[in-house]
């Protein structure tokens, strides 16, 4: 393992100071009113999500993923009047916001965009708030981010009761930004705006874009849950609400980790997100899915309604952006699946939910102990929100979890007391992939082979590293959302033969041309290997949708890889064998 950071700095700010400074700012920008507010008589979403909790009522989210507003605006309000004519109630809408908005407003003209919508001020806030009298949750690239201050008035004065994404503020970067100072600032500062509202204002954590997505033992993700409550319901005076589901694959994790959240926390959830890392398949194949992951949910949430609302990711979503129709036709099925639901509690092994519940919960508490402890015996004051906070991202997830983490030290890294659904599944892929006869008889020793990814997402990195580690090839971390000039100075001075990218977040043909631009001013002949989302929305085009560029990127030399077989093949043929 490379050096442990430096995770106190100079520059940094008190927190107390900052949160004072954001709470002066709530006399200026305090929260406004929506139709959604007004039309259910609520201060905010969280009295709303405690009143249905109460009933006993299953909410259900939406997610919108077009890039201009104006068909945004329209979904939204064409899909909530067209649910309700089915009977069917959408409580609330996510749109994807572009990353480019985790800037500050200043750069964010020359950041680039990616596959996401862009808001620039108050009155484009507004037009998703007053699009449907159903609450609008504003989570990716708001909060965690360089401009999350800026983000955050905008939504509060357009009527936003739940604004995240907390849990990206340890683990994203943006591209060509690294003054993790400023972010911290940032992001304390809206904390403390979003604290001093009249009415309670929820801070959404997305646990899978945070650590809990990285972290390879699911006590360490409930233990960074722990912590991250802590820091903005004790340290700070806000109220946290968690989200996960993306990488819980297991029904009963999901049901026990739903179940161990709603023990420790008293602040409803937002929603629990589907698992749509299950969708490999076409639609009929993905309605398998999307029913395994929506029972455990909605049962869950009959035994103990924690006020997430369940989503239902349209069959679609691994293949391209979802439309409206599709959208509707997940909700619908969602809807109907509640009604069956109760029907199926009776089968249901209650205990070994609890019992897992009970083990996530111990090793959790323990692990938040530990980070805390060690954190303060590094010389952190565990008593700032903002210097933990800081202190957290520095070290990272890799570094926290071999050091305090529930399992036995293997390596760098801890074997998993209890394994988080998503690296069991990909260390089982990687296993089968290495029985295959044609696979396991390749040599790639003294293969050197730089993996980076173009985002936070790991799990394709992950994957590859394992299967490469299992040909004998030597294998070098190049970086996370590592800007394209960092990766090729990292793999030049690491002797690598090999790059081999790890995309996901639709920038696939710039980022393979700009590490090729850059391997062409070093000198070099270094193959590169690009593999993950494959896509980018054309410059030219007048769509939404991204397009798949595969094409294009073997057209600028290097090798787009669709899956193992893939990557294998362009290194058997490198290697002349």
């Amino acid at each position: 393992m490379t050096p442990s950071p430096v995770l106190t700095d100079p520059r940094l700010r008190p927190g107390a100071s900052l949160l004072a400074e954001g709470r002066a700012m709530a006399r200026d920008w305090s929260l406004g009113s929506c139709p959604f507010l007004t039309g259910e008589g609520v201060s905010s979403e969280r009295d709303y999500k405690l009143r249905a909790a109460r009933a006993g009522r299953i909410m259900q989210h939406a997610h919108i993923g077009f890039r201009r507003i104006d068909r945004t605006v329209e979904g939204i309000a064409r899909l909530h009047a067209e649910a309700q004519a089915r009977g069917v109630t959408i409580d609330r809408f996510g749109i994807t916001l572009d990353w480019s908005m985790g800037y500050p407003p200043d750069r964010r003209a020359g950041a680039g965009r990616g596959t996401g919508i862009v808001l620039t001020g108050p009155e484009d806030f507004a037009r998703i708030t007053h699009a449907s009298p159903a609450a609008a949750h504003f989570g990716d690239f708001m909060l965690g981010l360089p401009g999350a201050l800026e983000n955050c008035r905008a939504a509060l004065v357009a009527g936003a009761t739940a604004i995240g994404n907390l849990g990206q503020y340890f683990t994203f970067r943006l591209p060509f930004w690294d003054d993790d100072v400023a972010t911290t600032h940032a992001t304390v500062t809206a904390l403390g705006l979003i604290a001093a509202q009249p009415a309670p204002v929820l801070v959404h954590s997305n646990l899978d874009d945070g650590f809990a997505g990285l972290f390879t033992d699911l006590t360490s993700a409930f233990g960074m849950a722990l912590i991250e409550r802590h820091i903005v319901e004790d340290l700070i005076g806000a109220q946290v609400s968690f989200c996960f589901g993306h990488h819980f694959s297991n029904p009963l994790t999901r049901a026990a980790f739903q179940r161990a959240l709603a023990r420790r926390t008293e602040t409803p959830g937002t929603m629990i997100f589907g698992n749509t890392v299950s969708y490999r398949g076409d639609a009929a194949a993905n309605y398998a899915s999307l029913a395994s992951y929506l029972l455990a949910d909605i049962g869950a949430l009959m035994r103990h309604n924690s006020g997430h609302a369940i989503n239902p990711v349209p069959v679609t979503e691994n293949l391209r952006i979802p439309d409206l129709d599709e959208i509707l036709e997940a909700q619908t099925f969602a809807a109907r699946l509640v009604e069956h639901a109760a029907d199926h509690l009776a089968m249901w092994e209650t205990e070994a939910i609890d019992a897992l519940a009970d083990r996530i919960e111990a090793g959790g508490r323990q692990f938040a102990a530990r980070v805390l402890a060690g954190l303060g015996d590094r010389g952190v004051d565990i008593t700032d929100p903002a210097a933990l906070m800081l202190a957290i991202r520095r070290l990272g997830a890799k570094r926290i979890e071999a050091l305090w983490g529930e399992g036995t030290p293997e390596g760098d890294r801890r074997r998993p007391s209890l394994p988080a659904d998503w690296a069991e599944e990909l260390d089982v892929m990687a296993d089968r992939w290495l029985a295959r006869a044609d696979v396991a008889a390749s040599d790639l020793s003294g293969l050197r082979v730089a993996i980076g990814t173009t985002d936070v997402h790991e799990h394709g990195a992950y994957l590859v590293t394992r299967a490469l580690s299992g040909l004998g090839a030597v294998v070098i971390d190049a970086g996370t959302a590592v800007d394209p000039d960092v990766l090729v100075a990292r793999a030049i001075e690491a002797g690598a033969d090999v790059i081999a990218i790890s995309t996901y977040n639709g920038i696939a043909l710039s980022y393979a041309r700009a590490v090729l631009k850059e391997l062409g001013q070093a000198g070099p002949g270094m193959t590169v290997l690009i593999g993950g989302k494959l896509n980018q929305i054309p410059e030219t085009s007048n769509s939404d949708l991204p397009v798949d560029v595969t094409t294009e990127i073997a057209a600028t030399g290097a090798f787009p890889c669709a899956d193992l077989d893939a990557m294998l093949e362009a290194l058997r043929a490198r290697r002349g064998t």
